[in-house]
């Protein structure tokens, strides 16, 4: 196996057949014209998402304390 060829694990890299281009092409994508299209409705509330910005950042610091 060629060492350049491999990532630090020593997994080869595997070339894909089709440069990017062709597999936008190939799943018919459009460009994003506006932030607007990635948003998402996945808190009900403030609350919902209050509640969980909490739970988040408690769980990110519960091993530091």
């Amino acid at each position: 196996m060629d060492p350049e060829n491999a990532d630090r694990s020593g997994v080869p890299y595997i070339r894909p057949s089709q440069s990017v281009t062709e597999l936008l092409a190939a799943k018919r994508t459009e460009p994003i014209k506006s932030l607007d299209e990635l948003a998402a409705d996945t808190f009900g509330s403030n609350e919902e998402l209050d509640d969980f910005l909490q739970y988040t950042y408690a769980e990110r610091h519960r091993e530091i304390a």
